[in-house]
C-alpha cells in the first residue's frame, strides 16, 4: 500500500490568463514560486491554441468554453491524470435529477469549460469555475440547478475515492465570509439561495477547509471588487475554497489565502494534506 504524502495544492481565478501572463510577476512566476503538486485556475478565457504555455514537470488539463473569451478552466499536475472528466460527463446526472427546464439551463452552463475533473491514485481533484448568478440574480435558476447536479457529481466520485474540490464558488457562505454582509444580502453571491446549496454541499459528506482550520477568523477573503479601492481597504469576499471529503478532512496539514498575490481580481487560495 503506497504511503501517504503531504501534497501541495493551489487555486487562483485568474480572471483572464493572458493578462497574468504579462503582468509582474507573471502567472509563470506565482506557479514556480507556490511550488504546488497541483496548480488549478478559473476564468481562463481562452481558446485552444490561444496561448503557449511552459510549465516544465507540469501536466497541463484544459476545459475551454463554447463561447470566445469566456469562463474556462485549467488544471496544471506534476502527476500524469489516470482520467480526466470534463462538464460533459454530468449531463447524466443532470438527466437524472432535474427538471426538463433546468436540464436545459445545466446543458447551456455544462458548455462554458466550467469542470477540470483529473482522478489520481489515491484521489479525485476537481476544480471548478461555478456559474454566476448575476446582478437581480438574472441567472439564479441556471446556478442552482448547476449546483444540484456537481453536488450529485461530487458524491459519485467520492464513492469511489477520496475528493478535493476547489476553485471559484461564487458564493460568500456566511456573513463571517464577507466585508459587508448587512448590504449584500439577497445580492449575487449572497443570496439565501445560493447560500443554502452551499450548505447542502457541505452537508453531502465535504469539509470547508479553511473555514474548519480557522472558525472564527475574520478580515480573510480571496475576492476584491476593482472599485472603491476594495482590495487596499480589505472590502473582500471569501469566494475560493478547498472542500474536501470529510472521510479525509483529518488529514489537512493547512489551509492559506494567498491575499499578498496580486495580477486578478482574485488571490489564490492553497491547502496542504497528505494524501
Amino acid at each position: 500500500m503506497t504511503e501517504n504524502r503531504e501534497l501541495r495544492l493551489a487555486s487562483w481565478n485568474v480572471n483572464g490568463l493572458r493578462a497574468v501572463m504579462k503582468k509582474d510577476p507573471s502567472f509563470v512566476d506565482v506557479v514556480e514560486s507556490i511550488g504546488a503538486d497541483v496548480f488549478a485556475i478559473q476564468e481562463t478565457k481562452l481558446q485552444e491554441g490561444q496561448i503557449e504555455l511552459d510549465l516544465p514537470g507540469y501536466h497541463q488539463t484544459w476545459s475551454y468554453a463554447e463561447r470566445k473569451g469566456y469562463s474556462g478552466t485549467a488544471v496544471f499536475s506534476r502527476e500524469e491524470p489516470l482520467r480526466v472528466l470534463h462538464a460533459d460527463a454530468m449531463l447524466p446526472i443532470a438527466h437524472e435529477v432535474l427538471g426538463a427546464d433546468d436540464e436545459q439551463l445545466f446543458a447551456v452552463a455544462a458548455t462554458e469549460g466550467r469542470v477540470c475533473a483529473l482522478e489520481f491514485d489515491a484521489y479525485w481533484f476537481v476544480n471548478v469555475y461555478t456559474p454566476n448568478a448575476q446582478g437581480q440574480l438574472a441567472r439564479l435558476d441556471t446556478r442552482l440547478a448547476w449546483d444540484h447536479v456537481y453536488r450529485e457529481f461530487l458524491a459519485q466520485l467520492a464513492a469511489e475515492k477520496p475528493v478535493v474540490t476547489c476553485g471559484d464558488f461564487n458564493v460568500a457562505h456566511e456573513e463571517i465570509d464577507l466585508k459587508n454582509p448587512g448590504p449584500n444580502r439577497g445580492n449575487a453571491g449572497f443570496s439565501d439561495e445560493e447560500r443554502e446549496s452551499f450548505t447542502k454541499l457541505l452537508d453531502a459528506g465535504f469539509t470547508d477547509t479553511f473555514r474548519a482550520r480557522f472558525p472564527e477568523l475574520t478580515g480573510a477573503y480571496s475576492w476584491w471588487s476593482y472599485r472603491f479601492n476594495a482590495r487596499k481597504n480589505n472590502a473582500g469576499w471569501r469566494i475560493d475554497y478547498f472542500l474536501v471529503s470529510n472521510d479525509v478532512a483529518g488529514r489537512v496539514t493547512g489551509a492559506s489565502i494567498l491575499s499578498e498575490v496580486y495580477g486578478s481580481d482574485h488571490c489564490p487560495v492553497e491547502l496542504t494534506i497528505e494524501l
